[in-house]
């Protein structure tokens, strides 16, 4: 919703100014059509040519984010803290029945509590590998932090593949609005000899080009790459949470405090509460005896 507002602000405050400024709109909307056709299909084709089709298929997706936001709620976060205290405490009492559960944890009891982290092929495979890497007898906390942390890199690398692309197309929008404009002035030129009201209006239509370029750029496309960006980093902290958890467990802490340090290193504004997860944990417990 907030990015409809903005969208909207965006509009009324430009072209409201404009037409309180004594603007007229004849100009403007003549050449629209020709200037906004050069420069959008410019831009949509250099586009095509820097990425490849799963780069736009990735973007097209990922635009939704500017109006959807983050995908993973508070709730969210409480839930995968609840999944990691579930494998944790199996690991620790009976690591064989763990490997059921991480190896094929699409039928996983455990996992189908948690639809929503069920889902995330990264989050699944994230945790199934850690934990079976530790069942294999790798569970130095250095070396497998390290190892998490250059995927969760890779991984983040990936997910921000969209909003280089659209600050790389805001980037170029300005010059391809100065593009339209030197079109627009070679055909002024070419009628030079047409009274001055004429060439007024072949001038003006000809500064719409640079005027849309601008004004796309930095009105829509970039602050459109920044949100993706700023979703994609929000998100990240899902994954980084995991990290968080199963390295406290190789450090042998006791499995409550792996899921505080867990809950700690959660940004405040998706953080569950103490009280919340505490009660959470109690349930998890009882079902289990």
């Amino acid at each position: 919703m907030i990015g409809i507002i903005g969208i909207v602000v965006v509009f009324v405050m430009v072209f409201g100014g404009y037409v309180a400024a004594g603007g007229h709109f004849g100009i403007i909307l003549h050449s629209l059509p020709f200037e906004l056709t050069m420069i959008m299909g410019a831009a949509i084709g250099a586009f095509l040519i820097a990425n490849d089709g799963a780069g736009v298929k990735q973007t097209i997706k990922d635009i939704g984010k500017v109006f959807k936001g983050a995908n993973w709620k508070p709730a969210d976060y409480q839930d995968l803290l609840c999944l990691l205290f579930e494998l944790i405490r199996l690991a620790r009492q009976n690591p064989v029945a763990l490997e059921e559960h991480i190896e094929a944890p699409e039928t996983s009891d455990i996992f189908g509590r948690y639809p929503k982290v069920l889902k995330d092929h990264e989050a699944v495979e994230l945790i199934c590998d850690t934990l079976r890497s530790i069942t294999l007898s790798y569970d130095d906390p250095l070396q497998v932090e390290e190892v998490l942390d250059k995927r969760m890199e890779s991984t983040l690398h990936h997910a921000l593949h969209s909003s280089h692309a659209m600050q790389t197309v805001a980037d170029g929008l300005p010059a391809l609005g100065i593009v339209a404009a030197v079109l627009g002035v070679i055909k002024t030129m070419a009628a030079i000899d047409q009274p001055p009201e004429v060439l007024g209006g072949l001038i003006g239509g000809a500064l719409v080009g640079t005027f849309l370029g601008v004004f796309i750029a930095y009105g829509f496309v970039g602050p459109f790459a920044a949100k993706m960006r700023a979703v994609v980093e929000d998100d990240s902290h899902f994954y980084k949470l995991i990290r968080e958890v199963l390295i406290a467990n190789l450090h042998n802490h006791p499995a409550n405090m792996c899921i505080e340090v867990g809950r700690q290193n959660t940004p405040h504004h998706v953080r569950p509460s103490y009280g919340n997860l505490e009660e959470a944990m109690r349930n998890l417990k009882r079902e289990a005896a």
